[in-house]
Protein backbone atom coordinates (compact mmCIF):
# COMPACT_ATOMS: atom_id res chain seq x y z
CA UNK A 1 0.00 0.00 0.00
CA UNK A 2 1.03 3.60 -0.55
CA UNK A 3 0.83 5.48 2.76
CA UNK A 4 0.79 9.27 2.66
CA UNK A 5 1.90 11.51 5.52
CA UNK A 6 1.02 15.17 4.82
CA UNK A 7 2.28 18.12 6.81
CA UNK A 8 -0.30 19.27 9.35
CA UNK A 9 -1.87 22.63 8.47
CA UNK A 10 -3.78 23.43 11.67
CA UNK A 11 -2.57 26.53 13.51
CA UNK A 12 0.76 25.83 15.22
CA UNK A 13 0.38 22.07 14.83
CA UNK A 14 3.91 20.67 14.93
CA UNK A 15 3.10 16.97 15.33
CA UNK A 16 3.47 14.49 12.49
CA UNK A 17 1.57 11.23 12.12
CA UNK A 18 4.54 8.95 11.46
CA UNK A 19 8.11 8.93 12.77
CA UNK A 20 11.10 7.92 10.68
CA UNK A 21 11.26 4.70 12.74
CA UNK A 22 7.67 3.99 11.74
CA UNK A 23 8.47 4.69 8.09
CA UNK A 24 11.31 2.17 8.28
CA UNK A 25 9.02 -0.52 9.68
CA UNK A 26 6.42 0.06 6.96
CA UNK A 27 8.89 0.15 4.07
CA UNK A 28 10.59 -3.02 5.31
CA UNK A 29 7.14 -4.64 5.19
CA UNK A 30 6.93 -3.77 1.50
CA UNK A 31 4.83 -0.61 1.65
CA UNK A 32 5.58 2.75 0.07
CA UNK A 33 5.67 5.75 2.40
CA UNK A 34 5.42 9.28 0.98
CA UNK A 35 6.05 12.14 3.40
CA UNK A 36 5.45 15.80 2.60
CA UNK A 37 8.53 17.98 2.64
CA UNK A 38 9.10 19.38 6.14
CA UNK A 39 6.28 17.40 7.77
CA UNK A 40 8.45 16.18 10.63
CA UNK A 41 10.58 19.26 11.27
CA UNK A 42 8.41 20.51 14.14
CA UNK A 43 8.90 17.17 15.89
CA UNK A 44 12.63 17.07 15.32
CA UNK A 45 12.48 14.64 12.35
CA UNK A 46 14.20 15.83 9.16
CA UNK A 47 13.44 14.88 5.58
CA UNK A 48 16.82 13.15 5.53
CA UNK A 49 15.74 11.01 8.51
CA UNK A 50 12.72 9.83 6.52
CA UNK A 51 14.77 9.20 3.41
CA UNK A 52 17.28 7.10 5.34
CA UNK A 53 14.30 5.10 6.61
CA UNK A 54 13.20 4.37 3.05
CA UNK A 55 10.45 6.96 2.66
CA UNK A 56 9.99 9.23 -0.34
CA UNK A 57 9.71 12.99 0.11
CA UNK A 58 6.97 14.84 -1.77
CA UNK A 59 7.27 18.53 -2.58
CA UNK A 60 3.67 19.20 -1.61
CA UNK A 61 0.46 17.68 -0.30
CA UNK A 62 -1.08 17.29 -3.77
CA UNK A 63 1.08 14.32 -4.72
CA UNK A 64 0.37 12.60 -1.40
CA UNK A 65 -3.42 12.85 -1.64
CA UNK A 66 -3.32 11.84 -5.32
CA UNK A 67 -1.20 8.72 -4.89
CA UNK A 68 -1.80 7.37 -1.37
CA UNK A 69 -4.33 4.67 -0.62
CA UNK A 70 -4.18 5.67 3.04
CA UNK A 71 -3.63 9.12 4.52
CA UNK A 72 -2.25 9.14 8.05
CA UNK A 73 -2.71 12.43 9.90
CA UNK A 74 -2.85 13.84 13.40
CA UNK A 75 -5.67 16.40 13.27
CA UNK A 76 -8.94 16.64 11.38
CA UNK A 77 -8.71 17.66 7.69
CA UNK A 78 -9.25 21.37 7.20
CA UNK A 79 -11.15 22.66 4.11
CA UNK A 80 -8.00 22.86 1.97
CA UNK A 81 -7.35 19.19 2.77
CA UNK A 82 -10.96 18.02 2.56
CA UNK A 83 -11.07 18.96 -1.12
CA UNK A 84 -8.16 16.62 -1.86
CA UNK A 85 -9.64 13.51 -0.23
CA UNK A 86 -11.08 11.05 -2.72
CA UNK A 87 -13.57 8.21 -2.75
CA UNK A 88 -12.30 4.98 -1.24
CA UNK A 89 -9.24 6.61 0.32
CA UNK A 90 -8.61 5.62 3.94
CA UNK A 91 -8.05 8.59 6.24
CA UNK A 92 -6.75 7.74 9.71
CA UNK A 93 -6.67 10.67 12.15
CA UNK A 94 -8.35 12.38 15.10
CA UNK A 95 -11.54 13.56 13.38
CA UNK A 96 -13.63 14.63 16.42
CA UNK A 97 -16.80 14.57 14.33
CA UNK A 98 -18.89 15.44 17.38
CA UNK A 99 -17.50 18.98 17.24
CA UNK A 100 -18.29 19.64 13.56
CA UNK A 101 -21.36 18.75 11.52
CA UNK A 102 -19.73 20.44 8.52
CA UNK A 103 -16.71 18.13 8.64
CA UNK A 104 -19.00 15.12 9.08
CA UNK A 105 -21.01 15.95 5.98
CA UNK A 106 -17.90 16.77 3.93
CA UNK A 107 -16.39 13.40 4.74
CA UNK A 108 -19.64 11.66 3.88
CA UNK A 109 -19.68 13.46 0.54
CA UNK A 110 -16.06 12.52 -0.16
CA UNK A 111 -16.78 8.78 -0.02
CA UNK A 112 -13.63 8.26 2.05
CA UNK A 113 -13.13 5.66 4.77
CA UNK A 114 -12.77 7.62 8.00
CA UNK A 115 -11.11 5.84 10.90
CA UNK A 116 -11.02 8.02 13.99
CA UNK A 117 -8.15 7.63 16.42
CA UNK A 118 -10.31 8.78 19.33
CA UNK A 119 -12.91 5.99 19.03
CA UNK A 120 -10.61 2.99 18.59
CA UNK A 121 -11.37 0.95 21.71
CA UNK A 122 -10.02 -2.32 23.08
CA UNK A 123 -12.27 -5.00 24.56
CA UNK A 124 -11.57 -3.78 28.11
CA UNK A 125 -12.83 -0.29 27.28
CA UNK A 126 -9.44 1.41 26.91
CA UNK A 127 -9.03 4.10 24.24
CA UNK A 128 -5.39 3.39 23.37
CA UNK A 129 -4.87 6.16 20.82
CA UNK A 130 -6.56 8.80 22.96
CA UNK A 131 -4.59 7.91 26.09
CA UNK A 132 -1.15 9.34 25.21
CA UNK A 133 -2.53 12.68 24.02
CA UNK A 134 -4.80 12.83 27.07
CA UNK A 135 -1.75 12.34 29.27
CA UNK A 136 0.00 15.21 27.50
CA UNK A 137 -3.05 17.49 27.53
CA UNK A 138 -3.78 16.84 31.21
CA UNK A 139 -0.25 17.79 32.22
CA UNK A 140 -0.20 20.76 29.86
CA UNK A 141 -3.51 22.05 31.24
CA UNK A 142 -1.84 22.84 34.55
CA UNK A 143 1.12 24.53 32.85
CA UNK A 144 -1.16 26.68 30.71
CA UNK A 145 -3.49 27.44 33.59
CA UNK A 146 -0.57 28.56 35.73
CA UNK A 147 0.66 30.84 32.95
CA UNK A 148 -2.70 32.50 32.36
CA UNK A 149 -3.23 33.05 36.07
CA UNK A 150 -0.38 35.54 35.84
CA UNK A 151 -1.50 39.16 35.95
CA UNK A 152 0.06 40.15 32.58
CA UNK A 153 -2.10 37.41 31.03
CA UNK A 154 -5.20 39.01 32.67
CA UNK A 155 -5.34 36.36 35.37
CA UNK A 156 -5.63 36.87 39.11
CA UNK A 157 -1.89 37.05 39.65
CA UNK A 158 -1.89 33.84 41.68
CA UNK A 159 1.01 31.38 42.01
CA UNK A 160 -0.35 27.84 42.07
CA UNK A 161 1.99 26.70 44.83
CA UNK A 162 1.69 29.76 47.05
CA UNK A 163 4.68 30.58 49.26
CA UNK A 164 5.29 30.31 53.02
CA UNK A 165 2.69 32.49 54.67
CA UNK A 166 0.47 32.66 51.55
CA UNK A 167 -2.03 29.94 50.68
CA UNK A 168 -1.70 27.98 47.41
CA UNK A 169 -4.25 28.27 44.62
CA UNK A 170 -7.39 26.14 44.39
CA UNK A 171 -7.53 23.91 41.31
CA UNK A 172 -10.82 22.24 40.34
CA UNK A 173 -10.70 19.35 37.85
CA UNK A 174 -13.93 18.11 36.26
CA UNK A 175 -13.40 14.47 35.36
CA UNK A 176 -11.18 11.80 36.88
CA UNK A 177 -10.10 9.95 33.74
CA UNK A 178 -6.73 10.09 32.02
CA UNK A 179 -6.75 13.86 31.48
CA UNK A 180 -8.04 14.62 34.96
CA UNK A 181 -5.73 12.28 36.84
CA UNK A 182 -2.68 13.61 34.97
CA UNK A 183 -3.74 17.18 35.66
CA UNK A 184 -4.25 16.35 39.34
CA UNK A 185 -0.82 14.74 39.57
CA UNK A 186 0.92 17.86 38.23
CA UNK A 187 -1.18 20.40 40.12
CA UNK A 188 -0.82 18.55 43.42
CA UNK A 189 2.90 18.09 42.79
CA UNK A 190 3.30 21.84 42.41
CA UNK A 191 1.57 22.29 45.76
CA UNK A 192 -1.90 23.55 44.77
CA UNK A 193 -5.05 22.56 46.61
CA UNK A 194 -6.72 20.14 44.16
CA UNK A 195 -10.32 18.98 43.98
CA UNK A 196 -11.08 16.35 41.36
CA UNK A 197 -14.73 15.58 40.57
CA UNK A 198 -16.28 12.52 38.93
CA UNK A 199 -19.43 10.40 39.06
CA UNK A 200 -17.60 7.06 39.23
CA UNK A 201 -17.13 6.22 42.90
CA UNK A 202 -14.72 3.36 42.19
CA UNK A 203 -12.55 5.71 40.17
CA UNK A 204 -12.60 8.25 42.99
CA UNK A 205 -11.61 5.58 45.52
CA UNK A 206 -8.63 4.74 43.31
CA UNK A 207 -7.64 8.39 42.93
CA UNK A 208 -8.00 8.92 46.66
CA UNK A 209 -5.50 6.11 47.22
CA UNK A 210 -2.86 7.21 44.70
CA UNK A 211 -2.96 11.01 44.84
CA UNK A 212 -1.23 13.02 47.60
CA UNK A 213 -3.16 14.52 50.55
CA UNK A 214 -3.54 17.94 48.89
CA UNK A 215 -5.70 16.32 46.17
CA UNK A 216 -9.23 15.43 47.24
CA UNK A 217 -12.17 13.83 45.44
CA UNK A 218 -15.74 15.14 45.31
CA UNK A 219 -18.82 13.65 43.70
CA UNK A 220 -19.84 15.57 40.60
CA UNK A 221 -23.28 17.12 40.54
CA UNK A 222 -24.54 20.63 39.75
CA UNK A 223 -24.70 21.70 43.40
CA UNK A 224 -21.16 20.57 44.18
CA UNK A 225 -19.77 22.06 40.96
CA UNK A 226 -21.50 25.35 41.67
CA UNK A 227 -19.99 25.57 45.15
CA UNK A 228 -16.52 24.50 44.04
CA UNK A 229 -16.46 27.10 41.26
CA UNK A 230 -16.79 29.91 43.81
CA UNK A 231 -13.47 28.96 45.40
CA UNK A 232 -11.55 27.90 42.28
CA UNK A 233 -8.64 29.84 40.82
CA UNK A 234 -8.15 27.34 37.97
CA UNK A 235 -10.78 24.98 36.52
CA UNK A 236 -9.83 22.21 34.11
CA UNK A 237 -12.50 20.52 32.00
CA UNK A 238 -11.55 16.86 31.56
CA UNK A 239 -14.73 14.88 30.89
CA UNK A 240 -15.13 12.44 28.01
CA UNK A 241 -17.87 10.58 26.19
CA UNK A 242 -16.27 8.35 23.58
CA UNK A 243 -16.81 9.85 20.14
CA UNK A 244 -19.72 12.00 21.35
CA UNK A 245 -20.14 15.62 22.33
CA UNK A 246 -18.88 16.40 25.82
CA UNK A 247 -21.58 17.02 28.44
CA UNK A 248 -22.09 20.66 29.38
CA UNK A 249 -21.27 20.77 33.08
CA UNK A 250 -20.79 24.50 33.62
CA UNK A 251 -23.34 27.05 32.39
CA UNK A 252 -22.75 30.73 31.62
CA UNK A 253 -24.54 31.56 34.86
CA UNK A 254 -22.14 29.35 36.81
CA UNK A 255 -19.14 31.06 35.20
CA UNK A 256 -20.50 34.25 36.71
CA UNK A 257 -19.98 32.77 40.20
CA UNK A 258 -16.21 32.56 39.70
CA UNK A 259 -13.57 35.02 40.85
CA UNK A 260 -12.51 37.72 38.40
CA UNK A 261 -9.25 36.64 36.78
CA UNK A 262 -9.81 32.94 37.42
CA UNK A 263 -8.86 30.65 34.53
CA UNK A 264 -10.75 27.92 32.70
CA UNK A 265 -8.83 25.35 30.60
CA UNK A 266 -11.27 23.23 28.59
CA UNK A 267 -9.44 20.13 27.39
CA UNK A 268 -12.80 18.83 26.11
CA UNK A 269 -12.99 21.53 23.42
CA UNK A 270 -12.22 18.97 20.67
CA UNK A 271 -15.53 17.32 21.52
CA UNK A 272 -17.47 20.58 21.89
CA UNK A 273 -16.37 21.53 25.42
CA UNK A 274 -17.90 21.07 28.87
CA UNK A 275 -18.44 24.79 29.55
CA UNK A 276 -21.33 26.63 27.92
CA UNK A 277 -18.91 29.51 27.29
CA UNK A 278 -16.36 27.38 25.41
CA UNK A 279 -15.44 28.09 21.83
CA UNK A 280 -12.34 26.79 20.02
CA UNK A 281 -9.13 28.85 20.09
CA UNK A 282 -5.66 28.45 18.61
CA UNK A 283 -2.10 28.64 19.83
CA UNK A 284 -1.85 32.00 18.04
CA UNK A 285 -4.82 33.42 19.94
CA UNK A 286 -5.34 31.01 22.84
CA UNK A 287 -7.57 32.90 25.26
CA UNK A 288 -10.64 35.09 25.59
CA UNK A 289 -12.54 36.45 28.58
CA UNK A 290 -16.16 35.85 29.61
CA UNK A 291 -17.52 37.58 32.71
CA UNK A 292 -13.99 38.32 33.87
CA UNK A 293 -12.88 34.65 33.60
CA UNK A 294 -9.98 33.78 31.27
CA UNK A 295 -10.81 30.90 28.92
CA UNK A 296 -8.09 28.76 27.31
CA UNK A 297 -9.69 26.44 24.74
CA UNK A 298 -6.98 25.45 22.26
CA UNK A 299 -8.08 22.47 20.19
CA UNK A 300 -4.62 21.01 19.61
CA UNK A 301 -2.82 21.54 22.91
CA UNK A 302 -0.33 18.66 22.48
CA UNK A 303 0.80 20.14 19.16
CA UNK A 304 2.81 22.72 21.08
CA UNK A 305 5.03 20.00 22.57
CA UNK A 306 5.40 17.93 19.43
CA UNK A 307 8.82 16.65 20.40
CA UNK A 308 7.07 14.63 23.10
CA UNK A 309 3.62 14.22 21.58
CA UNK A 310 4.58 12.80 18.19
CA UNK A 311 6.59 9.96 19.67
CA UNK A 312 4.01 9.22 22.38
CA UNK A 313 1.27 9.13 19.75
CA UNK A 314 3.04 7.00 17.16
CA UNK A 315 4.03 4.43 19.78
CA UNK A 316 0.31 3.63 19.82
CA UNK A 317 -0.79 4.33 16.24
CA UNK A 318 1.88 2.48 14.27
CA UNK A 319 0.61 -1.07 14.92
CA UNK A 320 -2.85 -0.06 13.66
CA UNK A 321 -1.40 1.70 10.61
CA UNK A 322 0.57 -1.43 9.76
CA UNK A 323 -2.46 -3.71 10.10
CA UNK A 324 -4.46 -1.46 7.76
CA UNK A 325 -1.60 -1.34 5.26
CA UNK A 326 -0.96 -5.10 5.39
CA UNK A 327 -4.54 -6.27 4.95
CA UNK A 328 -6.54 -3.35 3.53
CA UNK A 329 -9.24 -1.66 5.56
CA UNK A 330 -12.04 -4.18 5.13
CA UNK A 331 -9.99 -7.25 6.03
CA UNK A 332 -8.21 -5.40 8.84
CA UNK A 333 -11.50 -4.32 10.41
CA UNK A 334 -13.02 -7.78 10.03
CA UNK A 335 -10.35 -9.28 12.25
CA UNK A 336 -9.50 -6.38 14.56
CA UNK A 337 -12.37 -5.27 16.80
CA UNK A 338 -10.61 -2.15 18.16
CA UNK A 339 -10.13 -0.88 14.60
CA UNK A 340 -13.73 -1.72 13.71
CA UNK A 341 -14.84 0.48 16.61
CA UNK A 342 -12.75 3.27 15.12
CA UNK A 343 -14.70 3.31 11.85
CA UNK A 344 -17.03 6.34 11.80
CA UNK A 345 -17.80 6.96 8.11
CA UNK A 346 -17.39 4.82 4.98
CA UNK A 347 -18.78 5.04 1.45
CA UNK A 348 -20.82 8.10 2.41
CA UNK A 349 -22.50 6.41 5.39
CA UNK A 350 -22.19 7.10 9.11
CA UNK A 351 -21.60 3.97 11.19
CA UNK A 352 -21.03 5.59 14.60
CA UNK A 353 -24.31 5.83 16.51
CA UNK A 354 -23.67 8.98 18.54
CA UNK A 355 -22.73 10.99 15.45
CA UNK A 356 -25.75 9.79 13.49
CA UNK A 357 -28.04 10.69 16.39
CA UNK A 358 -26.41 14.08 17.00
CA UNK A 359 -26.86 15.24 13.40
CA UNK A 360 -30.02 13.35 12.54
CA UNK A 361 -28.34 11.12 9.97
CA UNK A 362 -29.14 7.54 8.94
CA UNK A 363 -27.04 4.94 10.73
CA UNK A 364 -25.39 2.07 8.87
CA UNK A 365 -23.85 -0.97 10.54
CA UNK A 366 -20.05 -1.09 10.60
CA UNK A 367 -20.17 -4.90 10.40
CA UNK A 368 -22.11 -4.76 7.15
CA UNK A 369 -19.65 -2.27 5.66
CA UNK A 370 -16.78 -4.72 6.10
CA UNK A 371 -18.76 -7.83 5.18
CA UNK A 372 -19.23 -9.41 8.61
Amino acid sequence: MIIGVPKEVKDNEYRVALTSAGAEILTEAGHTVIVENGAGVGSGISDEDYQRAGARIAAGAGEIYEKAGMIVKVKEPLPTEQRRIRRGQVVFTYFHFAASEGLTREMMASGAVCITSETIQTDDGVLPLLTPMSEVAGRMAVHEGAKYLERPMEGRGILLSGVPGVLPANVLILGGGVVGSNAAKIAAGIGANVTIMDINLERMRYLDDVLPPNARTLYSNRANIRQALRDADLVIGAVLRRGARAPELVTREMIGLMKRGAVVVDVCVDQGGCFETTHPTTHSAPTYIVDGVVHYCVTNMPGAVAGTSTFALTNETLPYVKILADFGWREALKHNKPLLRGLNIADGKVVFADIAEQYGLPLAKAEEMVGL
